[in-house]
């Protein structure tokens, strides 16, 4: 084996290890999310999601890619990006759930940038993840564990948009409270009656 070859072997030169950094945004990403938050341009696809959730619950067709998650302790959807949703737009809609999702009292616990490159293509991973705070359900002697703890990810390939997941994983544990309901967080975060404030520049 040439010897240039067994130095690669050797100091894995050519194995592409994932890289794992903390999610950073500009202060221009952050004054159009803003503005897009004024705006109340969200309004696009929060009702639309959370009908296309309730839709296929049901077995019904729907005009957005929706999958759900129900497992026994998890819930969620994973909602697929559509030609129609720039990615701009479909970043901005990550980050509003994750703040939707902190309106109900959760902790920001980590977010991260993840790359993972494969052999045909590069994966980019940002995510979130949202705890409830330690805090005892009121008159029961246990820990409040609201809807479980909450997990967002944002999907990229190549760097192109492909899916946005949340997901609420609670605990099965006599010392944890009963999770609450996936739909009820459902309905607070996406909040499918919310109508334009009146002067904003919301076009449906």
């Amino acid at each position: 084996m040439p010897f240039n070859e067994f130095l690669k072997r050797l100091l894995a030169w050519e194995v592409k290890l994932p890289t794992c950094r903390k999610l950073r945004r500009s202060a221009a990403y952050r004054a159009a999310y803003k503005k897009w938050i004024n705006n109340q341009a969200y309004l696009r696809w929060t009702g639309p999601l959370y009908k296309a959730y309730h839709y296929q619950k049901a077995g019904l067709p729907h005009s957005c890619r929706v999958q759900l998650v129900e497992a026994e302790n998890r819930k969620g959807f994973i909602f697929f990006h559509d030609p129609a949703i720039s990615s701009e737009n479909f970043s901005f809609l990550f980050d509003f759930l994750k703040d939707r999702v902190l309106a109900q009292g959760y902790c920001l616990h980590s977010m991260d940038e993840l790359e993972k490159r494969h052999a045909r293509y590069t994966e980019q991973v940002n995510k979130y993840i949202l705890l409830p705070p330690a805090a005892e359900l009121p008159g029961s002697g246990l820990c409040n564990q609201l809807y479980g703890n909450i997990t967002l990810d944002y999907i990229k390939i190549n760097r192109n948009p492909g899916y946005i997941r949340l997901l609420a994983d609670s605990y099965a544990d006599p010392y944890f409270s009963r999770p609450l309901a996936f739909t009820d967080l459902l309905d607070k975060v996406l909040q499918p009656d919310e109508l334009p404030s009146e002067g904003n520049n919301y076009q449906p």
